[in-house]
């Protein structure tokens, strides 16, 4: 494909993404898939050049104010993530002065004064409330989001030991480490096309964040017992469970969305599990819940949220957000505990996990919950995780929760809290 062509394939997809009206993720799959000519490469590169304008948006539409064109191609020129003769290619002779000059800016500089946020590059909202939690470390998270995540996997238990996955996956050319925490985990070095390798089409690999497994492990799923992943989704901490589990019990994956359970399906057909039961429900109070009111022994609360603590994922979500949308998902997961909670049986376990920062999504929550249910007693996460093998255990928690931040600990931004009912 010709630079011009492929720029102008570029402008159509960051100026669809930038309405904001569907997760980025979701537009750029939908564009690929009307647009199946396009190469391995040419995907890649149409793909991180919309991230990075995301990532960087603050700075990029002030820098945008000047040049000519579409406000989309400008932004485009300054984030293009693709090859540099591409880019040369592809501009005119009066565009690449402009770009050249934007290139000198400092934003360090510039943020001495008024904004800072084109350092930061995060909505003015959402500041305070980092800072009011990590302090001085604010500008690590920051530029810690900026940066896109790893790749992590977990190792199917199941199936193979972590050693045996590694090797694996070496005598197909991919470099992996064990992760640092958790005891199931692989770092994978580079983006390979891991669907096309053997140890991950045996299902003995299965892609998850470290901190995602490590909120799977809180409940301490064992043989024979019935578990419960109340927002099961996609199913990642689903497969997680299950493993834990030895294929054994039965295990409920709910969700209100049928479309995220499908996804569910060929994940599981690869997995070996024959011990789940996906089940839609239409709401947190649904007859398929109720059913099972203090029959379970575990069950996970991976609560929807802002998903703010997935940034270097998704870096759309911090333009999407408002402080509006916050407080009508904190209505809502306090409402899902409360349902999920009456599941558990007497001396049975319950985590309550989100993927948000924020404090109103994580202790807030947990606060309000231990106070209308003495019945529930909060364990330490910190002793809980060591006794699933979890490295540096306390070095994770706070105050007796799980809290993950992407500058500390290389993951996504986690939280949970873990119950036992009394």
């Amino acid at each position: 494909m010709t630079p011009k062509a492929l720029f102008a394939l570029c402008d159509e997809l960051l100026h669809e993404v930038l309405r904001f009206t569907t997760p980025a993720d979701a537009v750029v799959s939908s564009f690929f898939r009307q647009n199946r000519a396009l190469g391995a490469r040419e995907r890649q590169t149409l793909a991180e050049t919309v991230y990075e304008v995301l990532r960087r948006r603050a700075k990029y539409q002030y820098l945008a104010r000047s040049g000519h064109g579409s406000i989309e191609r400008r932004l485009i020129l300054l984030a293009w993530q693709g090859s540099e003769a591409y880019l040369n290619a592809a501009i005119t002779e009066g565009e690449r002065t402009w770009l050249d000059n934007c290139r000198q800016f400092d934003p360090m500089k510039a943020s001495k004064g008024h904004n800072a946020a084109l350092v930061h590059n995060l909505p003015e909202w959402l500041v305070e409330p980092l800072k009011a939690q990590v302090g001085e470390e604010f500008d690590a998270l920051a530029e810690a989001l900026l940066q896109p995540a790893g790749l992590d996997l977990r190792v199917n238990a199941i199936k193979v030991k972590r050693e045996a996955a590694q090797e694996a996956l070496a005598a197909e050319g991919i470099r992996a480490q064990p992760t640092p925490f958790s005891p199931l985990g692989l770092r994978v070095d580079g983006k390979p096309a891991l669907n096309r390798t053997e140890v991950f089409n045996r299902g003995e690999v299965e892609v998850q964040d470290e901190g995602s497994q490590l909120l799977a492990l809180l409940t301490e799923a064992r043989r024979g017992e019935m578990v419960v992943d109340f927002c099961a989704g996609a199913g990642g901490k689903t497969l997680a469970l299950g493993a834990m589990m030895r294929n054994t019990g039965r295990l409920y994956a709910f969700d209100v969305s049928a479309h995220r359970l499908a996804a569910l399906k060929p994940r599981l057909a690869r997995s070996g599990l024959s011990n789940v039961y996906p089940a839609g429900i239409t709401h947190e109070r649904d007859d398929r819940v109720k059913r099972l009111a203090g029959k379970i022994d575990r069950v996970l609360v991976d609560a929807p949220c802002s998903g703010l603590g997935t940034l270097r994922r998704n870096p759309d979500l911090k333009w999407r957000q408002s402080e509006k949308s916050v407080a009508e998902l904190t209505a809502k997961q306090g409402s899902i505990l409360d349902s999920a909670a009456r599941l558990v049986k007497s001396g049975g376990q319950l985590v309550y996990a989100t993927c948000s920062v924020l404090e109103a999504e994580n202790e807030a929550i947990v606060r309000a919950f231990t106070e209308a249910h003495p019945d529930f007693e909060m364990l330490d996460a910190a002793e809980v995780l060591e006794r699933q093998k979890v490295e540096q255990a306390a070095s994770l928690c706070h105050d007796g929760m799980l809290r993950l931040w992407p500058h500390r600990h290389g993951t996504d931004g986690f939280f949970a809290a873990v119950w036992r009912r009394r």
